[in-house]
């Protein structure tokens, strides 16, 4: 297996392809903005304006973005630590925030091998470190759009990467809520998990107005305001991404109530927190 983590040679030829990236600045932005609940320095005016909009409207949403990304680790060590699972494709993968999912991974497995998929500007000048690898494991970086399932499978970085005759295990953290009906986010999750063979999982995390549903609204029509898709799932509509497949105990829960460990804060509301998270197997 090469030391060298694939797709570096890409990566030069991407940013050689693309000598400039706007950013824009000027306009807020959901990596940002989540790059700003957690306490990040990757964001700007328009975005910490925009956030704190959000924050007045839902105060809970620091807790909700801290509490996102300790379920992530703490799936990433069960798929790794206790599944056995080696390989891993985060899509909508944001701004690395330590530790990355291949850190997390890679510490338990170290050969394990992660493609990380994102169409945003933002994530691109940040794909360095998303190319940063232990050996002997390996990371890609593949830039490509969810509401484009196909391209994302058939895409050199994923292909060169990951054996999809092996278990995969598929994360779609925090994403789906920016995706609209419209867009068709179940034949997109369907699209992908059909894809990958028996033994592979699905990871999803989404936001959701069970607990406090005025609040939440308030805070979708912010984020729509600024341009931003955003459409939070009832507890049902979350359970369908999961159709078909065998969740992992203990189901769909609230982020802070799936598998918590010491770290998990007992002194948090249901309606704080604000998002279910699950993993699920293909048998």
């Amino acid at each position: 297996m090469a030391n060298k983590p694939p797709g570096k040679g890409r990566w030069r030829k991407l940013m050689d392809e693309i000598p400039a990236v706007d950013l824009r600045t000027d306009l807020p932005h959901s990596a940002r903005m989540y790059d700003y609940y957690l306490g990040g320095k990757d964001n700007f005016p328009a975005d910490r304006a925009a956030a704190d909009q959000a924050l007045h409207a839902f105060p809970g949403l620091r807790m909700t973005a801290r509490q996102n990304r300790a379920f992530l680790i703490r799936a990433t060590r069960h798929l790794a630590g206790e599944l056995g699972i080696r390989q891993f494709l985060d899509i909508g993968t944001g701004i690395p925030t330590s530790p990355n999912l291949h850190e997390v991974a890679q510490e338990i497995i170290p050969g394990a091998r992660v493609v990380y998929a994102d169409n945003d500007p933002i994530v691109l000048t940040h794909a360095r470190a998303l190319l940063t690898s232990s050996s002997p494991g390996r990371t890609a970086y593949l830039d490509a759009d969810i509401r484009d399932p196909a391209k994302i499978l058939r895409a050199p970085e994923l292909l060169d990467t990951l054996d999809l005759t092996e278990p995969v295990a598929l994360s779609l953290v925090a994403i789906f809520h920016f995706v609209p009906d419209s867009d068709d986010p179940y034949g997109i999750v369907d699209t992908l998990v059909d894809a990958l063979p028996t033994g592979s999982t699905l990871t999803l995390t989404h936001v959701t107005p069970d607990f406090a549903p005025r609040e939440v609204e308030q805070l979708a029509e912010i984020y729509r305001k600024q341009g931003i898709p955003a459409r939070p799932r009832t507890h049902a509509e979350v359970v369908r991404f999961f159709d078909g497949l065998d969740l992992v105990d203990p189901g769909v829960r609230l982020l802070h109530r799936w598998r918590p460990d010491d770290d998990t804060p007992t002194d948090v509301t249901d309606a704080e927190v604000g998002g279910y998270g699950a993993i699920a197997r293909k048998a």
